[in-house]
């Protein structure tokens, strides 16, 4: 693409690299003469501003000059204050070197000329500069005169030896890329010869052995240094050779598509695989010089171009230098040439005074450029991206902690062939997390085995603070038995403990037992009285036995009887009106509640309770709430608690201090099925504390109560669990108390709340990112119907591949419904009106009129479908019935075509050749309603008719076996015998007036159906096209539909009218599978571009298609193509 020009009959040279903004050095060429004659010489640079859209260049500086070049260089050797600095070296055609300062030059200031020599003896065409020391310049004049300059003592320049024999004139120089000392020259008869500085002489000749081999240019390979091209200016032989030194007999490698002598060459230092050339055919060629691909051709005028050269700063950019005395500035990467259109007409515009052009004496009114439709606004760009564009190394991280790399491999450096370099493109497996996978493995490990106690034991072992400690041994007593009594004894009660104290404060011995007895003294005490009765019996003295010593049996009859006459003790009953007499008289007449009363009212607690067991167990109840509600002391409130049963009143009313207390009481009373509803009560008041240490004392709580989902939110209040240790901290915990919950259920526990799915997902993510895929699909909740925990078991389902732990599972349901996406009308209500009618099954007819691409069409019942590319970002298009040809065998009607009425298609104009079965009568068989027939064949013309339906009951008619006379119906009669390979698509109709049949004075002019079934066919192969490129049909006649919905004006309807008669080469070529691969896959890619929508990628696809094709092959159809995305572009349909 032009993004700059001048009219210059000059030599350009870019600005070194390191300059910024981009310069382009012009010096007037040697040997040349504009159309006015001028002899005067210039040196000049311009600034390239590309924020500007004309294609105008600003100039900086100009120099005029006694001399005319033949070859200009700039150097990067010093620099100026503003960035402009190097050296500009020109070589005249009196053998004059001059050596001009840039900066000097721009500024108008200080002497421009900074040196000068003659010491050539003809005219300097070939300079050079040594890539790695700047000051050093080689330049080639006649009589094989090649010297090498140091700018820094530009007086005394050296030769690189002898020169060569016979003297020749020398047209290049070309310093080696790769090694500093080495130098190639050239002559126009086509030798090269390579010198090495460093022995001041040549060290090898290359010459072609046609000798037609007439050098116009030499450079050598940019990265391989054995390797340099030649360019032919030859007619005869217009190629450029690739030798290589190492096999210097024969050129490496020869690349042919120019037609004339080649002028100029030049070889992108940003990339190997770019060598531009321009020849005498007007011609400027891209190549890529390992395969001898032509990649790209600029565009330019017919005009011969004898100077290209790469912009050193922007790799993208190029100059080209014509006779016709312009100088152009392109771009490789393409662009829009909307900005340069409308530069264009704001100039034409500009250029027109408003005011009175004329001198009439009257304003005219302002000018009303036309705006001409751009029909190609793109130009594009090289088939494949240069080395800058593409990345060189590339990382993207992949779902599964998955690290995706790739890097471009440097092919060997000195291979004489292109050898493909394989691409590699590396799968790692990042982890960042290791202690969390480590964890992760041990928890896992405890929970397939079962270990869960040997994982508590050694989590307290590793716990870093005691209340971490305290949590896991509260969450150890869940797997162990009695598990409320040692819950107790990690609170601090211990029963034997207890009793011990009770003993010491009522100042008795307690025994070890806990019962007051020890059983050691009562065994001794036992063995001593054994003795004594064996002893007493052996002696026999029954008189001297002791009440000890006596058998069992005499033990009673051994106790003293009572006296019988002790005296009895008398008492009184008081009656009186005191309260002793008051509770004696309640008592006489069973008042057991007056009495209670009585004895409350008199402080007698003792004495109502004895009362009040012996007047029920309601009176009890009562009388106990009246005692313990007069008693205010510290230890009141909880033995009203032990004798109600009421422990809410502790878990609410307790001081928090007293947690462990409160939590004591209930694990030694509370019932079971109140026990977890009181614990996580007490939990809720810790909670509410909010701070860590009451939050941990809540977790305990928890933890007793079996309660996860409060564990969780109350761990998850204290701490940050988007840290992955934390949260490793927080799922160990969780797991290990699901665990003991369903051992104590003896049932798994679903996870259904919000808080743990939450929490269960964001670690199933985390370890899902340090590839433990299995693990984190075992995590996620079974029960979850959120859209995100059911995207990420699937994604883990997935991710596991083949080999996964997962794989011959069943897959997990998707949330959301997959929708199978195939091509068609967006809109098939607002299809364009296309003629369709049904027509018999085995006869297809033609008629003129304008081609109707068909549409994809559903396979026929009892018969394999074709299969049928999807085109994506479109909606299902309306498909028909396609019958088959019936047989002689009766049997039920074949169904009908459906189509619009024969009123709505538009004039048939002039016929195309078209293959199909070609009866000579009229066909218009019945419609069906409520089908679309898009591929029917157009109606008779005349005016509207009706539809006939053929009835349910229809039998075709007998084949015909004698000739018709005449148009008059034919009844009786059958099917001719089927036609197989028709088309309904590419068929017309045929009209014959004489066989019509006759109607009365006013009937519509129908023909019969059995008349239009009644006449055999002739029968014509017709291919279909193949399944595999029924996409490009469904995808462009869908396009051309909905430009003609859209489409207002009515030229642009014309030209999408004669797309869809184009198109239909298209169709044929298919059928006919004549396309080449490389065609078929372009047309592939802009079918896909135009599903997507993007046309204006698939306008580029098209320019590369016909670039790299024969146009023979595509004339027929790729501009209507192009016209026809064009126009969708444009009305953005």
């Amino acid at each position: 693409m032009r993004l700059k020009e001048i009219q210059r009959t000059a030599h350009p040279a870019w600005s070194p690299a390191p300059h910024h903004p981009i310069c382009l050095a012009l010096g007037t060429s040697a040997q040349q003469l504009d159309a006015s004659f001028n002899t005067t010489a210039a040196l000049e640079i311009f600034q390239v501003d590309f924020a500007d859209p004309s294609l105008d260049m600003k100039l900086k500086g100009s120099l005029p000059t006694s001399n005319r070049l033949h070859s200009l260089v700039w150097v990067n050797f010093g620099a100026g204050e503003d960035g402009l600095g190097g050296r500009l070296i020109g070589g005249s055609d009196n053998g004059m070197v001059t050596v001009y300062s840039p900066e000097a030059i721009v500024t108008s200031g200080a002497e421009a000329i900074i040196g000068q020599s003659d010491k050539h003896t003809g005219p300097v065409r070939a300079l050079d500069f040594n890539p790695f020391q700047s000051n050093l310049l080689a330049s080639g004049a006649n009589d094989s005169e090649i010297y090498i300059w140091d700018l820094n003592n530009f007086s005394n320049p050296m030769t690189p030896g002898t020169k060569s024999q016979p003297p020749e004139d020398i047209s290049v120089v070309s310093w080696n890329r790769q090694v500093q000392h080495i130098l190639a020259s050239a002559n126009p008869s086509g030798k090269a010869v390579v010198w090495d500085l460093r022995k001041n002489e040549p060290i090898i000749k290359i010459s072609d052995h046609s000798n037609r081999m007439h050098c116009s240019g030499m450079l050598w390979h940019p990265e391989v240094a054995t390797q340099l091209v030649l360019a032919s200016e030859d007619d005869r032989m217009p190629v450029i050779q690739m030798w290589d030194l190492r096999f210097a007999t024969s050129p490496l490698k020869v690349l042919e598509n120019h037609t004339r002598g080649l002028l100029s060459i030049a070889w992108s230092q940003a990339d190997p695989e770019l060598l531009l050339s321009s020849a005498k055919d007007n011609r400027i060629l891209c190549w890529n010089p390992n395969t001898g691909e032509v990649i790209y051709e600029l565009p330019t005028t017919n005009q011969w171009c004898f100077d290209i050269q790469w912009c050193p700063r922007n790799p993208a950019l190029l100059s080209a230098a014509s006779f016709d005395g312009w100088i152009s500035v392109y771009s490789v990467m393409g662009g829009s040439l909307e900005a340069q259109q409308q530069s264009r007409a704001d100039q034409i515009s500009s250029s027109f005074d408003t005011m009175d052009p004329f001198g009439t004496g009257q304003v005219l009114p302002p000018l009303q450029v036309p705006q001409p439709t751009p029909q190609t606004t793109l130009v594009a760009p090289l088939k494949k991206p240069p080395k800058w564009v593409r990345r060189p190394v590339g990382a993207s991280f992949a779902f599964g902690g998955k690290l995706i790399t790739f890097e471009s491999p440097k092919a060997p450096v000195q291979s004489p062939q292109a050898v493909p370099v394989p691409r590699q493109v590396f799968v790692s497996q990042v982890t960042t997390e290791t202690e969390l996978l480590q964890r992760s493995r041990e928890l896992q490990a405890a929970l397939q085995s079962g270990s869960l106690s040997d994982y508590c034991q050694a989590k307290i072992h590793k716990a870093p603070t005691d209340s971490e400690q305290d949590i896991w041994r509260f969450l150890l007593v869940n797997f162990e038995d009695e598990a409320r009594v040692k819950f107790l004894r990690l609170l601090g009660f211990s029963k034997e403990d207890l009793e011990r104290k009770i003993s010491t404060c009522l100042g008795k011995n307690l025994q070890p037992n806990g019962h007051g007895v020890d059983a050691n003294d009562l065994a001794e005490k036992i063995q001593l009285l054994s003795t004594q009765r064996s002893e007493e019996s052996g002696d026999g003295v029954d008189s001297t036995k002791t009440p000890g010593s006596s058998s069992p049996s005499d033990f009673f009859s051994q106790i003293p009887a009572q006296p019988q006459d002790k005296e009895k003790i008398s008492f009184q009953i008081p009656v009186s009106a005191d309260a002793d007499g008051l509770i004696s008289q309640a008592l006489l007449v069973g008042n057991f509640e007056g009495a209670v009363d009585l004895c409350l009212n008199d402080g007698r607690y003792a004495e109502a309770i004895l009362l009040a067991i012996s007047g029920g167990q309601e009176l009890l109840q009562k009388t106990q709430q009246t005692y313990l509600d007069k008693q205010r002391n510290s230890i009141s409130m909880l033995i009203s608690s032990v004798v109600t049963q009421n422990w809410g009143d502790i878990v609410q009313s307790c001081d928090l201090d007293n947690w462990k207390e409160a939590l004591a009481a209930l694990l030694t009373y509370a019932h079971p099925k109140e026990f977890a509803h009181l614990c996580e009560t007490l939990g809720s008041r810790l909670e509410g504390e909010r701070t860590e240490k009451r939050c941990l004392q809540a977790c305990l709580c928890y933890i007793c109560s079996g309660n996860i989902e409060k564990l969780v939110e109350c761990w998850a209040l204290q701490r940050d669990c988007s840290s992955p240790l934390v949260l490793e901290d927080l799922v160990e915990k969780m797991m290990v108390l699901r665990k003991s919950v369903e051992r104590l259920r003896n049932s798994e526990v679903a996870v259904q709340s919000p808080i743990l799915a939450d929490k269960l997902t964001h670690y199933a993510g985390l370890l899902a990112s340090q590839g433990s895929l299995a693990t984190a699909l075992s995590y996620l909740p079974d029960t979850s119907d959120q859209a995100c925990i059911m995207m990420m078991r699937d994604r883990l389902f997935h991710a596991q591949g083949e080999g996964g732990a997962a794989w011959g599972q069943q897959p997990p349901p998707f949330p959301y419904n997959i929708v199978r996406v195939t091509g068609g009308d967006p809109d098939p209500a607002r299809a364009p009106a296309v003629p369709a009618q049904a027509q018999p099954p085995a006869q297809t007819t033609q008629t003129p009129g304008p081609y109707q691409p068909p549409l994809p069409v559903m396979p026929v019942v009892g018969q394999p479908p074709l299969p049928v590319m999807p085109v994506v970002g479109q909606p299902p298009m309306t498909t028909v019935f396609t019958p088959q040809a019936v047989t002689h065998s009766r049997g039920p009607p074949p169904p009908s075509y459906g189509g619009l009425p024969p009123s709505s298609h538009a004039p048939p104009p002039s016929g195309l050749p078209r293959t199909g079965l070609r009866p000579a009568y009229p066909q218009h068989p019945a419609t069906a309603p409520g089908q679309d027939g898009w591929n029917d064949p157009p109606a008779v013309r005349g005016g509207p008719r009706k539809k006939k339906v053929v009835p349910d009951n229809y039998t075709p008619p007998a084949p015909i076996t004698a000739p018709v006379m005449g148009g008059y119906p034919m009844e009786d009669h059958h099917q001719p015998q089927g036609q197989q390979g028709h088309d309904p698509s590419r068929t017309q109709q045929g009209h014959d007036p004489s066989r019509t049949q006759q109607f009365p004075p006013g009937a519509p002019q129908e023909p019969s159906v059995q008349l239009l079934q009644a006449l055999p066919a002739e029968r014509v192969e017709q291919r279909e096209i193949p399944a595999e490129h029924m996409v490009l049909k469904q995808t462009f006649d869908s396009l051309v539909q909905r430009c003609q919905l859209a489409a207002q004006d009515p030229q642009t309807k014309r030209k999408l009218d004669d797309a869809s008669k184009r198109l239909g080469y298209l169709y044929d070529k298919l059928r006919e599978q004549t396309l080449s691969n490389n065609i078929l896959g372009g047309l592939h890619e802009i079918s896909r571009c135009v599903a997507g929508k993007n046309y204006q990628r698939g306008l580029e696809v098209h320019t590369a298609v016909v670039t790299s094709s024969n146009f023979s092959e595509i004339q027929a159809f790729m501009p209507i193509l192009k016209v026809v995305m064009t126009i969708a572009n444009k009305l953005g349909v």
